[in-house]
C-alpha cells in the first residue's frame, strides 16, 4: 500500500494510511428538505459505524445532456443549502464548481471545492480554484489515463496549494461505459496524494437518461465499492438518496440510502486488513 501525503478537511484526515472516509450525499440539490434529511441519516450511520463523513450534493450539474433536464438551484441558494448542513450536523461540504465567477461564492461555504470530471483540464477554472488555498478535489476525466493527473496537478501546485484530492470515476470503455482499472489507484497515489474512489458514477451507462432504469447498473456499487477499498483507496465517494427512483439526476445509478449501512460495515472491515489499523 502507497501511503499518501495527509489532507485536512477540518478536523478529518485523509490519506497517509488513514482509516477510510467518506463522502456521500445525492448527486443534485434538488430540495432543503431531501438534503438535510439525507445528510441526517448519513450523519448518523457515520457517528454509528465510527467514520469520518464529508456531505456532498452539487448546486448545479451544468453536463446535463438535455435542457429539459434539472440543473440545481445554483450556486447562491445551493451553497445557502450546503451551509445549513454544515451548521446543523458540523460536517464539511463539497460540491462541484463549474465556472471561474463562481469560485468566490463557493468558497465562502464549501470545505472541498470540485472540479468535475468534464472540466478536468480547463486551465483558468483550475487556476481560480486552486487559488483560495481550500482542499480541492480533482476528479479524473473519463478521457484520462490516471497518469495524466500529474498535469492537473501542476497547475494546482503552481499556486502554491499543495491540498489536493485525486477523485477516479472510470475510463470510456466504447461509448457508453466506464471501466474502473484498480490499478489507476496506486498510479494516482504515487503523485503523493490521496486518491477517492466515485464508485457511484462508475456505474452510469452514459447516452441513456439517469431517470431511465437503463441509465445504470447500481447492482456493480458493492462489487466494485469492495475492490477500489480493498486496493487501497483513501476516500469513498458515493451519492445516496432516499428514494433513487424519484431523484432528479442520476436516479438509476445512486445508492439507495437504506443499503449504505450494510455496505460501509463491509468496506471498513476491508480497510482495517489492508491498512492494519
Amino acid at each position: 500500500m502507497i501511503k499518501t501525503r495527509v489532507i485536512k478537511v477540518g478536523n478529518i484526515e485523509i490519506g497517509g494510511g488513514k482509516k477510510l472516509v467518506l463522502i456521500a450525499g445525492p448527486c443534485v440539490i434538488e430540495s432543503e428538505k431531501i438534503v438535510m434529511e439525507t445528510a441526517e441519516r448519513i450523519k448518523k450511520i457515520a457517528d454509528r459505524l465510527g467514520v469520518d463523513f464529508i456531505f456532498k450534493s452539487s448546486y448545479a450539474k451544468d453536463n446535463r445532456s438535455s435542457v429539459e433536464y434539472y440543473y440545481g438551484p445554483g450556486v447562491v441558494r445551493g451553497t445557502e443549502i450546503l451551509k445549513k448542513v454544515k451548521e446543523e450536523f458540523g460536517v464539511p461540504v463539497l460540491s462541484d464548481v463549474h465556472y471561474p465567477d463562481e469560485v468566490p461564492i463557493a468558497a465562502e461555504v464549501l470545505d472541498i471545492l470540485q472540479i468535475p470530471a468534464f472540466l478536468s483540464m480547463q486551465t483558468r477554472l483550475t487556476l481560480a480554484i486552486a487559488k483560495t488555498g481550500k482542499v480541492i478535489n480533482v476528479k479524473k476525466g473519463q478521457f484520462l489515463a490516471p497518469q495524466d493527473v500529474k498535469n492537473i496537478i501542476g497547475k494546482i501546485e503552481s499556486t502554491g496549494n499543495h491540498n489536493i484530492l485525486l477523485t477516479e470515476r472510470g475510463t470510456v470503455f466504447g461509448y457508453h461505459n466506464l471501466v474502473v482499472d484498480m490499478r489507476s489507484f496506486r498510479t494516482m497515489q504515487k503523485t503523493g496524494y490521496p486518491v477517492v474512489f466515485d464508485v457511484t458514477h462508475t456505474v452510469r451507462v452514459y447516452g441513456i437518461p439517469s431517470r431511465d432504469r437503463r441509465g445504470g447498473q447500481p447492482e456493480f456499487i458493492a462489487p466494485l465499492a469492495r475492490a477500489g477499498v480493498a486496493a487501497g483507496i483513501d476516500a469513498i465517494f458515493i451519492e445516496t438518496h432516499p428514494k433513487p427512483e424519484e431523484a432528479l439526476s442520476d436516479a438509476a445509478s445512486m445508492l439507495p440510502l437504506d443499503e449504505l449501512e450494510p455496505l460501509l460495515k463491509k468496506l471498513l472491515e476491508i480497510d482495517r486488513i489492508v491498512k492494519e489499523y
